[in-house]
């Protein structure tokens, strides 16, 4: 059993970033992600919980939701497993924050920035995007000019961060190498021995989970198991029947197409010997070209070769 519990959990997510006694860890990592501009001292829980104005309309439940004092508004999504359609329910997520920044009264409709954070444990279907590890998405002209810097999506694929310890070179590093190998590591790695971190190692000791939140864990955790034994089940089986549709296709159809080209090659072999034997009894062209199928210029041929 691993000594620390798995960021990649629902429990584990929030023990280590959505709690009030660990909200510095949530302050340290976000600003190690963050532009140098929008850098932040202090922050506040909100309701991980948006309702839309119309009852009929789907709710959406962040797995953290954050506001900085200037007004900044933070969702940070642990995702383990992709989705269909993952880039449209980011962009739906985004709206909530966005919406509610709106006043009762007069409004000359300025915002406060909105970040999604998205912590992935996938990549990307996205042949463009999948060499890459990390995104920075904001709104831009056709030029590649900003158009509208106040929405960002900071999406990180982590089976694309490979870096070793010795590699780890910023803050943003170091937070990430954290959250890839948490529940692999035996001891803190000496790069990892400060403060801030060794907080967050103390958070994620099994020895400091009360029982019931273990018991919580762990049924999350037989979850998530069970959901990847699926998917993966689901993925061997396609591969498996696309890989013996295709080699039965393409043997039928390679065999068949064989047998059919073996069958035109046997009749025009047959047609040849005909015209030889015709032409000896002494037929014209004519009477050659009406009996063998053939061409009057492959009749020609094959004479001048007899």
């Amino acid at each position: 059993m691993s000594r620390y519990i798995s960021p990649y959990t629902d429990f584990g997510f929030k023990k280590l970033f959505g709690e009030e006694c660990n909200k510095v860890l949530l302050q340290d990592f976000l600003n190690s992600i963050l532009p140098s501009y929008h850098q932040i001292d202090s922050l506040t829980f909100q309701n991980a919980e948006n309702l839309p104005d119309l009852p009929s309309f789907r709710s959406a439940i962040f797995d953290i939701f954050c506001r900085g004092k200037n007004g900044e508004q933070f969702i940070v999504e642990m995702q383990n497993f992709p989705q269909k359609f993952f880039k449209d329910r980011l962009v739906y997520y985004s709206t909530f924050p966005i919406q509610r920044q709106a006043p009762k009264g007069d409004w000359d409709f300025e915002l406060k920035p909105v970040y999604l954070v998205g912590i992935l444990n996938f990549t990307f279907d996205d042949e463009k995007l999948v060499k890459k590890f990390s995104h920075d998405v904001i709104l831009c002209d056709m030029s590649g000019d900003v158009f509208f810097d106040k929405l960002h999506f900071l999406l990180f694929q982590m089976p694309l961060f490979v870096k070793s310890e010795s590699e780890l070179l910023t803050r943003q590093d170091k937070w990430l190498y954290f959250l890839k190998h948490l529940d692999n590591f035996d001891n803190i790695p000496s790069i990892l021995h400060e403060p801030i971190f060794e907080q967050a190692f103390d958070t994620a000791s099994y020895v400091n989970l009360r029982v019931s939140e273990l018991e919580k864990y762990e049924q999350e955790l037989r979850v998530i198991r069970d959901n990847y034994a699926v998917q993966q089940t689901a993925e061997e089986n396609a591969f498996n029947n696309g890989f013996n549709n295709g080699f039965n296709n393409g043997f039928n159809n390679g065999y068949g197409k064989g047998e059919a080209m073996g069958v035109i090659e046997g009749e025009r072999k047959k047609a040849i010997e005909i015209t030889k034997r015709m032409k000896s009894k002494g037929f014209t062209i004519e009477q050659i070209v009406a009996i063998s199928g053939l061409t009057t210029l492959e009749v020609e041929q094959i004479i001048a070769e007899c």
